[in-house]
């Protein structure tokens, strides 16, 4: 569970940066 935690963190955390950087 934590493992899936932290990867679904870093997806969406990964996703807003890309975003960001986008923008």
């Amino acid at each position: 569970m934590i493992v899936v935690t932290l990867k679904d963190i870093a997806r969406e955390a990964g996703v807003s940066v890309m975003t960001v950087s986008n923008v």
